[in-house]
C-alpha cells in the first residue's frame, strides 16, 4: 500500500506540473497575440516617421537650391509610359516645393487615363511621404469639351495633350483677325505682347513653365505648349522609367545654376 500511495502522489505531481506548463503556454500565446498588433502599429509609426524624414530631407534639398522652378513640365516622348514613375516625379516636385506640375505626352495617353494617374499620385504620396490623401482633392474641369482632372494639393498638377496650347493659339489668332475686321486693330500692330495678352485670356490657369524635363530619345517637344515654352529651360533625360530621386534633384541643380537670357 505504501508503494501504491507513493506512485499515486508522483503521478499527481506530474499531472499538476503538466497543467501548469499548459496554462503557462496558453498565457504566452495570448500575450503574443496581444503584442503582435501593437508591433504592427509600431511599424506604421515607423513608416510615418520615415515619411517625415523624407519630407524634411527633400524640403531641405529644395531650399538649398539657388532657384526653384515655379512650374515644371514633365514631357514624355517615349513609347512606354510608367504611371508609377511619373507619380514619383510629381511627389518629388511636391516635396521640394514646386507649385505647378504639368504632365504631357503627344499621344494623350496620360490625359485619357488621368484618373489612373491621379490615383497613382495619391498612392505614391502616401507611401513616400506618409501624407493623408484625404486632405487633397481633385476637380473635374471641362476644357475644350474634354474632361480634365486636376489635383489640388501643395502642388497643382495638370495633365496635358497636344490639344492644349495649339488650340489657344488658333483662338487668339481668330480673335485678333476679328478685331482687325472690326477696325479695332491693325494687322501691322500684332506683336508678341498683344499675342501674349490674347492667350492669357484663355489660359490654362498655369504660369509658363520655367523648366521642362524631357524624357526619351526624341529631339523635339512634340507640341508641348508651343507658345508658353519660348523662354523655358529644357533638360533632356534618357528615360522617366526607374528614374532615381538623385537624378531628379541633379536636374534641378542644373537648372538652378544655369543662366537664363530670356531670349536675348
Amino acid at each position: 500500500m505504501a508503494m501504491f500511495e507513493l506512485v499515486w502522489r508522483v503521478l499527481h505531481a506530474v499531472l499538476c506540473l503538466q497543467r501548469t506548463v499548459c496554462a503557462w503556454l496558453r498565457s504566452g500565446v495570448c500575450a503574443w497575440k496581444r503584442w503582435r498588433p501593437a508591433g504592427l502599429g509600431l511599424g506604421s509609426h515607423r513608416a510615418r516617421d520615415k515619411g517625415k524624414s523624407r519630407r524634411a530631407r527633400w524640403r531641405s534639398d529644395g531650399r538649398s537650391l539657388k532657384k526653384l522652378p515655379l512650374h515644371l513640365g514633365l514631357l514624355v516622348t517615349e513609347e512606354q509610359s510608367s504611371y508609377t514613375d511619373i507619380a514619383n516625379l510629381v511627389v518629388w516636385c511636391m516635396a521640394v516645393g514646386i507649385s505647378y506640375v504639368s504632365v504631357y505626352d503627344n499621344q494623350g495617353i496620360f490625359k485619357r487615363n488621368n484618373s489612373r494617374l491621379m490615383e497613382e499620385i495619391l498612392k505614391q504620396q502616401q507611401e513616400l511621404l506618409g501624407l493623408d490623401c484625404s486632405k487633397y482633392s481633385t476637380e473635374i474641369l471641362n476644357s475644350n469639351k474634354k474632361v480634365e482632372q486636376v489635383l489640388f494639393c501643395p502642388t497643382t498638377v495638370k495633365v496635358l495633350s497636344p490639344d492644349d496650347g495649339k488650340a489657344d493659339i488658333v483662338k487668339a489668332a481668330k480673335k485678333y483677325c476679328q478685331l482687325v475686321a472690326q477696325q479695332q486693330r491693325r494687322s501691322i500692330d500684332l506683336n508678341v505682347n498683344i499675342m501674349d495678352s490674347l492667350l492669357r485670356e484663355g489660359a490654362l490657369g498655369l504660369p509658363d513653365p520655367d523648366l521642362v524635363l524631357k524624357f526619351g530619345p526624341v529631339d523635339s517637344t512634340l507640341g508641348f505648349l508651343p507658345w508658353h515654352i519660348r523662354l523655358t529651360e529644357i533638360i533632356s533625360l534618357p528615360s522617366h522609367i526607374n528614374l532615381s530621386y538623385e537624378r531628379f534633384i541633379s536636374a534641378l541643380q542644373r537648372f538652378a545654376t544655369c543662366e537664363q537670357r530670356m531670349g536675348k
